[in-house]
């Protein structure tokens, strides 16, 4: 026992690396997990107590913990045994590859990433691009909502930037789950996106077996009472005007509330921009016909370093103002089921609508809209007609400054000069020919907003493309 045992140095050291592994993994790491899990608690509970709707333990629950929870789950056990016999392999196999769908799918939220980062982030983005204008809205409706309901924000999808702006705008109120299509899987934007509590979805999935296991986090995720955010058209919007909704991200949130004894309130949010960072690629995929379009991250990185250069050196201008509107909430309780009738599609058609009635009006959509309809014409005509038009719009959507028509078509005529939209010859204010699409882009987003009164006798084909576009 008290002999001497030599040993060469490397086996020496190796020794003493896998005491301290033994010693850190049994003592110490479980102590610090504990600390920082502390102070994460506290944090949290500090954010809590300013937010509208608290942050729910659902979304604090470790992934590892929330993956095992999702595989398991009853649904996805039936699933994965009916997608073993139809493909006839093993039901192990099956469940590895559900356990595969479970971890594409599920985020890992941070309270701090997302309050301390990403709220910043977002601020500071929407701020330097565009002037961000919050609509007029009833603030009594929001707050009236029941604490104990599920609330669900529906929104129309102009820009990627959607994300950006309702994230920072519904700061005070809770922190969003996204749920993000498959652009936002790009290394390391994806690992951000799960940190501020997002889950990838696949939209045009045919795999069964994935479609119950995002069928089955969508209900957890309801029944726990997480504020979701959820764009029901399913894609950005090829003509600039509303498209028709998508069922299965509704489907699945009907599916949960059924097995939950509270209510799910959905919020309707509209958007719209003075300019879609986008517009281009989404003009020319209209013009192909095909929604297969791909923004590199590596071009919206230089475009990023272009536009700060043009800080530095004194020549950035803003793209304009972008608005976002809330309307009336809905809840569940309040939506009357009809015999023969999918709930899921009434429940689409409805919110559709109320997203319809607030679209945020602006400059550049407006003066779109009246020189497609009416053509070229003076800068005194068209503040005239901006007068005429917004004097029968309700003034909720009207998101420009009261009684300052001359400021708006200045201001709608100086960017689209500038982004080549428009041309002027002599006094008169031409459309471009060549931009015509860019041009109906823009104008759909308001068109359906327009009185019919205001239509002209004989709309021509210009108007026939923005009614079909809108």
């Amino acid at each position: 026992m008290t002999q001497t045992v030599e040993l060469p140095i490397w086996a020496f050291v190796l020794i003493l690396l896998f005491a301290a592994v033994t010693f850190a993994s049994h003592f110490l790491f479980p102590s610090v997990r504990w600390f920082f899990r502390r102070r994460l608690e506290r944090a949290v509970a500090r954010v809590n107590e300013r937010l509208e709707r608290p942050i729910e333990p659902f979304k604090l629950a470790r992934r590892y913990d929330m993956i095992q929870r999702l595989i398991y789950d009853p649904q996805v056990a039936q699933a994965v045994s009916d997608h073993a016999a139809a493909r006839g392999i093993p039901e192990n196999v099956a469940f590895e590859e559900a356990r595969r769908y479970a971890r594409e799918i599920v985020p890992s939220f941070s309270a701090f990433t997302y309050f301390s980062f990403a709220i910043r982030a977002a601020r500071f983005l929407s701020n330097a691009i565009y002037n961000v204008r919050l609509g007029s809205y009833d603030e009594g409706l929001l707050k009236a909502i029941d604490k104990d309901s599920t609330v669900v924000f529906v929104m129309n999808h102009r820009s990627n930037m959607d994300y950006v702006l309702v994230t920072y705008l519904v700061a005070k109120r809770s922190a969003l789950s996204y749920a993000v299509g498959e652009w936002a899987r790009v290394w390391p934007l994806s690992r951000l996106i799960r940190a501020m509590g997002a889950y990838f979805i696949r939209r045009k999935s045919q795999n069964e077996l994935y479609r119950k296991v995002l069928a089955a986090y969508v209900r957890l995720a309801t029944r726990a009472g997480v504020t979701q955010a959820m764009f029901p058209e399913g894609g950005l919007s090829l003509t600039g005007g509303l498209m028709p909704p998508k069922h299965g991200l509704l489907k699945y949130i009907l599916e949960g509330s059924s097995e939950m004894g509270k209510d799910v309130v959905f919020v309707p949010v509209a958007l719209n921009y003075d300019r879609v960072l986008e517009d281009k690629v989404l003009t020319k995929a209209a013009r192909s016909g095909t929604r297969r379009f791909r923004a590199r991250i590596g071009s919206v990185m230089l475009r990023l370093v272009w536009q700060f250069w043009r800080w530095i050196t004194g020549r950035y201008q803003r793209a304009g103002a972008a608005a976002v509107s809330f309307g009336r909430p809905l809840a569940l309780s309040e939506l009357a089921a009809e015999p023969g009738r999918d709930p899921a599609r009434e429940l689409a058609r409805e919110l559709m609508s109320r997203i319809g009635e607030v679209v945020p009006v602006l400059p550049v959509p407006l003066v779109s809209y009246i020189l497609i309809q009416r053509g070229a014409m003076s800068q005194t005509a068209l503040v005239h007609a901006v007068a005429e038009v917004t004097a029968l719009m309700p003034l909720a959507q009207i998101h420009m400054p009261a009684h300052s028509h001359e400021f708006v078509v200045q201001s709608a005529v100086q960017q689209m000069r500038r982004r080549g939209l428009i041309r002027s010859s002599g006094a008169q204010i031409i459309p471009e020919r060549s931009q015509m699409d860019m041009l109906h882009f823009y104008a759909n987003s308001i068109a359906h907003l327009v009185p019919a009164a205001l239509e002209p006798p004989d709309p021509g084909e210009s108007s026939a493309e923005i009614s079909a576009g809108a």
